[in-house]
């Protein structure tokens, strides 16, 4: 599991994050320095070369150790290499191994060519440095001189991390522009390749990759949507591939890696019917563009099965419910006495009349039993409640994990909008019910009553179609999930969160916020 933290001070002050780097332990009298070479490069370009760039950082760190020989400094045998890896996150096999041998006690210092090489993030980079100060491990940059056991050389530091991270960033938004832009054209060459289509290098003298239909498997996404018109179930439509033995498209990435070829499910499914690539359009950001790839579905067929998805809606599970606007109930604990911290509200009386709403989270133990019993202030709910999905937002940076949690939000919009139009039916019968029967004065009420809520819900129905609902296909891309979150309302926003985070801690003594996410969204936990 993977855990942030911060303070949060009572309502209404703002959360804010705090960080804080560690310096190393202090110089060792051992006769011998074990130090560990850390090499990394964001991209697999030139690692196949016979001399890249992990060997001419590695030859640096190695030149350095050599100068210090006098000092007993000397390199252990193992290689800790990242080809491939952005710095955005600590999700590298070789850091781990490197994380994992710092813990057993095997490193006494570890050097890299430049700070950004062991990491992009100042989250990250503080852990890593914790890490190294409990273990008593020394820190070294080849090509940036600083000390970092004073506040002078922990500045110097912070500022090239801030750089770093900034650098990141920046290549970052040119890298969405660019496919931005590439959309907007008709262009779809970045992303996953999809079944139906194949990538092939575009025709000289342009670059890059195009689309062509892929013959067999176009004729197996023609049948998909045939068989969802023909059985009117996702569910059904999956059952019937596998038991045909199709499978989704498989791919072997730059790395030689053979992915896809996988049994398909429900999710598979919905997303694969609801692609507009395979009508010639190519989507972005919620809008779609004319693409100048070949269309492999009929327009009427698409837009058949599209009609008959949004009036399926079926309900995957029970929504989280949510009358106060708190979206974190039944996920803060209080650390001091274990006990649950409930939402709760109180308002004041502005000079001119009206009134201003404060939410906290309060533990229902000092609520229950007085404060003698916990002495663990409220904490404010906005606050706090923004200080998490920020969290959040910075775990997906650049993660493979994106794809799963967008997935996820894509699908609770669906499931809602599905629940609100199979209400709106309910309600119809209802009051049509209703206006059968003899009128009374209870029946008048029953009826006025039944055509208020029948207005609202037609009215939630009919916002849902202008919605941001179509999935970003681009794989770490963080706008699509604040599209999305923009797009949910409050319940559903509370019934995500649930989804992706195990619980958020307050320790009232430090005034601490712990947050721990499911594994399936932070497989990897971070050093504390």
């Amino acid at each position: 599991m993977n855990a942030a933290s911060t303070k949060l001070a009572g309502a209404p002050r703002r959360a804010a994050a705090e960080v804080t780097v560690s310096g190393p332990a202090t110089a060792r009298n051992a006769e011998c320095v074990r130090c560990a070479i850390y090499t990394r490069k964001s991209t697999e370009e030139g690692l196949s070369q016979e001399f890249n760039s992990l060997d001419a950082q590695r030859e640096s760190a190695v030149a350095y150790i050599a100068s210090q020989k006098n000092e007993g400094w000397s390199c252990v045998p193992d290689r800790y290499d990242d080809g491939g890896f952005t710095g955005g996150n600590m999700d590298r096999p070789a850091l781990k191994r490197l994380m994992d041998d710092i813990e057993a006690g095997k490193i006494d210092c570890v050097i890299v060519y430049k700070v950004d090489r062991l990491s992009r993030s100042l989250m990250d980079f503080a852990r890593l440095m914790a890490l190294f100060d409990r273990k008593g491990v020394s820190f070294v940059s080849v090509t940036q001189q600083f000390n970092t056991t004073h506040s002078m050389g922990r500045l110097t530091l912070n500022i090239l991390l801030s750089f770093a991270q900034f650098e990141r960033e920046i290549i970052s938004e040119r890298t969405r522009d660019k496919i931005a832009s590439a959309r907007r054209k008709g262009k779809y060459q970045h992303g996953k390749p999809i079944l139906g289509y194949d990538f092939v290098p575009a025709p000289a003298p342009f670059t890059g990759r195009r689309l062509v239909v892929n013959k067999t498997e176009a004729e197996r996404v023609r049948r998909i949507f045939e068989l969802y018109l023909e059985a009117g179930s996702i569910l059904r439509v999956a059952d019937e591939c596998n038991s045909r033995g199709w499978t989704t498209k498989s791919w072997t990435t730059t790395a030689g890696r053979t992915v896809g070829n996988r049994e398909f499910d429900k999710i598979i499914i919905s997303r694969l019917l609801r692609n507009p690539l395979y009508v010639g359009k190519v989507p972005h950001n919620g809008a779609v563009y004319d693409g100048e790839h070949e269309a492999i579905v009929e327009d009427d067929l698409f837009r058949r099965v599209q009609a008959r998805l949004k009036l399926a809606g079926e309900r995957g599970g029970a929504g989280v419910k949510n009358s106060t606007g708190a979206l974190l109930g039944g996920l803060v604990r209080c650390k001091g006495c274990g006990c649950a911290m409930s939402p709760s509200s109180a308002s004041k009386k502005k000079p001119d009349g009206t009134r201003t709403r404060y939410r906290y989270y309060v533990c229902s133990n000092a609520v229950k039993r007085g404060r003698q019993h916990c002495a663990a202030s409220s904490l404010p709910g906005p606050a706090l409640e923004a200080f998490v999905l920020e969290q959040l937002k910075a775990l997906l940076a650049d993660s493979p994990q994106i794809t799963l949690v967008v997935d996820r939000a894509i699908d609770l919009l669906r499931e809602a909008a599905g629940a609100r139009l199979a209400g709106q039916t309910r309600l119809r019968g209802v009051l049509e019910r209703l206006s059968s029967e003899e009128p009374t004065a209870a029946t008048r009420r029953e009826v006025e009553q039944v055509r208020r809520t029948l207005a609202a819900v037609s009215a939630q129905v009919a916002a849902d179609a202008e919605r941001l609902i179509d999935e970003d296909e681009v794989a770490g891309a963080v706008e699509a999930f604040e599209g999305i979150w923009d797009a949910m309302t409050q319940a559903e926003r509370a019934e995500f969160l649930h989804v992706v985070i195990a619980s958020v801690e307050y320790d009232g003594q430090t005034q601490n916020v712990a947050i721990t996410f499911k594994p399936e969204i932070a497989p990897a936990e971070a050093p504390n």
